[in-house]
């Protein structure tokens, strides 16, 4: 990690929400969602530089305790004072600074902690990939197929997604809408895409024996088929499958990293920064896995242009070795919030941009027409 002047002192802080339709409704085990709340946040220092962050809370606590309006509160109240006027030799300072006796709250900490990371950057003239630490000029991106109401429907989303080139189908599945359906997606692809499913804990240990038929559909992975608390049912679980168990919702901490891995309760890990806090926890969790041979990848939560900028930058380090849930604009949105949309090349990868100062999603500000609120904290 190369170290400039990275050093900097807020004096506000701007939340904004703003609401965006999503191309077609995305349903998963725990719910359906059709249009983002998204909070955007704008950190902004005493010369005037500014960075921005993206706030990854769901409408409702379904994914996690975490909403669009708590996370607003815990910003204005508990996040934003911790921070205004404070001076920081660096991004890395300020995960410390909001840990220190304010629990939980990841999600509201990571989009201010995210957004000073993009600050600094930006005042140092460089990429945020570079200022992480990252390698990469592009990245292998998936694509992410919420629930069907039929095989066929799956099926033919997956086809669609192989002839546009992405390198991973993931698909969403739920008792009910899981064997069958991946069953004939894997007919119908062949062995040569990288299939994955991922359950977001819908099921329960005594699934075990149904799980396990997912084996001979020889998928890269199932992602968090049981509770976020069940580490030690995923280690039972994983000593049942071949097929490699991968934690997204149960990693919320390094610690958490480290507790897979010591009781191998999965052999991979889904590294989303939103989720764990920020930059600096995910750059910890990326080195216990790389040092423990666990490859991770860069998962998604249904981002603007701003948190999938953030998402670009974090997928470049070398630990990310796996295909991420990294979709360009035009997946999700008619038109991104960000001057250049993300794109997709023909083959399966989307471009670190290296060409600029910042995680590379710039802000339009005519898009900002879509603020629902703002507040400015001083």
């Amino acid at each position: 990690m190369q170290h400039l002047e990275t050093n900097f002192a807020l004096s506000r802080i701007v939340v904004r929400e703003i609401s965006l339709a999503l191309v077609e409704p995305f349903r998963i085990s725990s719910g359906v969602t059709s249009q983002r709340r998204i909070l955007l946040v704008e950190v902004i220092d005493r010369g005037g530089a500014s960075g921005w962050g993206e706030c990854v809370a769901g409408e409702e606590p379904t994914y996690s305790a975490e909403t669009t309006d708590t996370a607003w509160l815990a910003i204005r109240r508990w996040v934003a004072p911790r921070l205004l006027g404070k001076p920081f030799a660096g991004p890395e300072e300020v995960w410390p600074a909001l840990q220190a006796g304010l629990c939980g709250h990841r999600m509201a900490k990571a989009a201010v902690e995210m957004a000073c990371w993009d600050l600094v950057a930006r005042k140092t003239g460089q990429p945020l990939a570079k200022l992480l630490g990252g390698e990469r000029q592009e990245v292998a991106t998936g694509i992410s197929i919420g629930i069907q109401s039929s095989p066929g429907d799956l099926v033919e989303r997956a086809q669609a997604a192989a002839r546009e080139g992405y390198q991973k189908v993931k698909m969403k599945i739920e008792p009910g809408s899981d064997l069958d359906f991946v069953r004939a997606v894997r007919n119908s692809v062949g062995d040569d895409l990288g299939l994955m499913a991922d359950a977001n804990s819908a099921y329960t240990l005594a699934d075990a024996d149904h799980l396990a038929a997912l084996d001979e559909f020889g998928l890269l992975m199932i992602e968090q088929p049981l509770g976020r608390e069940d580490l030690v049912e995923h280690a039972q679980l994983q000593r049942r499958l071949a097929t490699p168990i991968c934690l997204d919702e149960s990693i919320t901490t390094p610690s958490s990293a480290a507790a897979l891995i010591e009781i191998g309760a999965g052999r991979v890990v889904n590294i989303k920064p939103g989720r764990v806090g920020g930059f600096t926890p995910s750059l910890e969790i990326h080195r216990l896995c790389r040092e423990a041979s666990v490859p991770v990848w860069c998962g998604g939560m249904l981002e603007s242009g701003v948190g999938r900028g953030h998402n670009v930058s974090l997928a470049s380090l070398p630990g990310f070795t796996l295909p991420g849930d990294i979709s360009p604009s035009q997946r999700y949105w008619r038109r991104d919030i960000v001057e250049e949309e993300w794109t997709m090349s023909s083959r399966g990868t989307v471009a670190v941009r290296w060409d600029r100062p910042g995680c590379g999603g710039d802000v339009d500000p005519r898009r900002l027409e879509t603020t629902v609120r703002s507040e400015t904290l001083r």
